[in-house]
């Protein structure tokens, strides 16, 4: 599948859901669009890994039989069913019945079959609670196929999830039937849902172009960049991860093996429910992937909660977006915190410190830290002063990486990429003044292939380069009181150049010359037509 292609697929679907929602906002019918395309892939890779396993086995219907050949065996063999099932359990991880299959939904759809709705409420809580071997309960959680919004009783909103629902079997038919194609058509519908949703986007949305910088970096090795990419990560982490896409852009730099497991962790119901729905729909094993819903300020996730050194659970990369300027609540209590002391509690204004320590507290010593802030976190005084002074003063801070602005969807402010690690080869601080170096766009600035690669290689082979990028020492910082700005240190402004005076001065003298002659000529004209004469 080629990338026109993909993009055409995300285009195609993208005007289905424009043309589909009508009044509804597009937050809402965002959750109904991705749920349906995640039951989608869902059943393809079952049905695909079905027809595998039973081989010859496999119905073959009539070109007019729109039935599904997995329904069809099921009506056949009903005392072979158990244990079929549960050699797809240790197969593919997870069961779908046959009523409950995308074709046996969008077939339903086509036939504007009553029982549509109550179908697709028992195959989702079928998927929740019965489908995988873990967790996956509450997934659909947020989709309510009883809302008003889609109709204001039973029938309308039969015949509307009908409507949507062939319309979507309809754009997907003029495609070739590839799971990769449908994670990147998921991927490309949350940017475009993103895109529409203004400063709500940021809590489940992180650019693909930052994105990749961000899993550039980590995929380094730790010690020696210019070595090149670490083997493998065995684990990353991202404690804000919104939709999964900045853990996957991680496992697609790394390659299907390069990572050992995927850890995130979100706040937000709905967006929790996207980044399990997203995971699974890029081809992971439930068994590769571990999503949280929770706090992370309050770190209410039980994996990590352990205070032993010799117990608590490290990650080799960590990477994260986490909300900017975040108003929070420190307590006491949290003032104790393993996380925080030592530092001292981020304020109450601006919980960017508070993240960034979570993350760093759990990152191995071997590992990288990269995360999304705004500039504020460079200089701010107070307690963010005190915190900075001592991440840098213990040799944590690695880089700093200064973007340009308008690159995100919830804010038009720059902001900067802080590369942390516990334990660095070098003692100085790497400055990159990224900042004007995009391709200008009406609503959004966008940073192309080469102003990525540039960055990430200036990162990795620790250049310096006059106006971009400056190794900084431990002293110059010092004697700036631990202030980052980063133009005190690369400044972009271009230097004005030197003036010749003594060739001013000659020009100047030529001119005042040629105007005392052009005056003289002129005064002659004007004393024969007997006009008043110019000083």
């Amino acid at each position: 599948m080629t990338k026109q292609e993909q993009m055409r697929l995300g285009k195609t679907l993208w005007a289905i859901a424009d043309e589909l929602r009508g009044a509804m906002n597009a937050d809402d019918f965002r959750d109904y669009m991705l749920a349906f395309l995640f039951l989608r892939y869902l059943s393809d890779n079952y049905e695909e890994a079905a027809q595998k396993e039973l081989g010859p086995d496999w119905p073959k219907l009539d070109k007019g039989d729109r039935r599904s050949p997995l329904a069809v065996w099921y009506e056949q063999n009903p005392n072979d069913i158990e244990e079929f099932e549960k050699l797809m359990r240790r197969k593919v991880h997870y069961v779908i019945k046959p009523q409950y299959l995308w074709s046996s939904i969008a077939d339903m759809a086509r036939t504007q079959d009553e029982e549509l709705l109550r179908t697709l409420q028992k195959g989702f809580k079928f998927i929740e609670n019965e489908s995988f071997s873990s967790n996956f309960q509450g997934l659909f959680s947020e989709i309510n196929l009883d809302s008003e919004k889609l109709g204001k009783n039973y029938k309308q909103r039969n015949d509307r999830l009908c409507t949507i629902i062939q319309k979507i079997a309809e754009g997907l038919a003029e495609f070739p039937t590839d799971r990769d194609l449908l994670g990147d058509a998921y991927e490309y519908l949350i940017g475009q849902f993103a895109a529409g949703s203004g400063k709500k986007a940021g809590e489940f949305y992180t650019p693909q172009q930052i994105s990749s910088i961000l899993s550039g970096i980590v995929s380094l090795d730790s010690q020696e960049p210019a070595t090149g990419k670490r083997a493998k990560l065995k684990r990353v982490l991202d404690f804000a991860c919104g939709s999964g896409s900045l853990l996957l852009n991680v496992r697609r730099r790394m390659g299907k093996h390069g990572v050992g497991k995927l850890y995130g962790q979100e706040k937000n119901i709905t967006t929790y429910n996207l980044a399990r729905m997203n995971m699974l729909l890029h081809g992971l094993k439930d068994t590769e992937f571990e999503i949280f819903h929770g706090d992370s300020l309050l770190n209410e996730w039980p994996l990590l909660r352990e205070e032993n050194p010799a117990k608590k659970i490290e990650f080799d990369a960590v990477v994260a977006n986490p909300p900017f300027s975040y108003r929070w609540k420190p307590t006491e209590e949290l003032a104790e915190d393993f996380r925080f002391k030592g530092y001292g509690l981020a304020p109450k204004s601006a919980a960017d410190f508070a993240f960034l320590l979570h993350g760093f507290h759990f990152l191995h010593r071997e590992g990288t830290m990269a995360i999304i802030l705004p500039h504020g976190v460079l200089f701010r005084g107070g307690k963010e002063a005190k915190i900075r002074k001592k991440l840098l003063l213990d040799g944590n801070i690695d880089t700093v990486i200064g973007l340009p602005p308008k690159l995100f969807y919830s804010t038009g402010i720059p902001v900067c990429i802080l590369v942390l690690k516990k334990c660095k080869k070098y003692d100085d601080v790497l400055f990159i003044n990224a900042s004007e170096h995009f391709e200008k766009g009406k609503r959004q600035n966008v940073l192309l292939p080469e102003h990525i690669d540039k960055i990430i290689e200036t990162y990795q082979f620790r250049k310096e380069e006059e106006r971009y990028s400056r190794r900084v020492s431990m002293e110059e910082i010092e004697e700036n009181d631990f202030n980052l700005n980063i133009s005190r240190y690369v400044s972009t402004a271009k230097p004005e150049e030197p003036v010749d005076l003594t060739q001013v001065h000659a020009e100047l003298t030529d001119l005042a010359g040629k105007i005392s002659e052009a005056t003289r000529k002129h005064n002659e004209f004007l004393k024969e037509l007997g006009l008043p004469e110019l000083p």
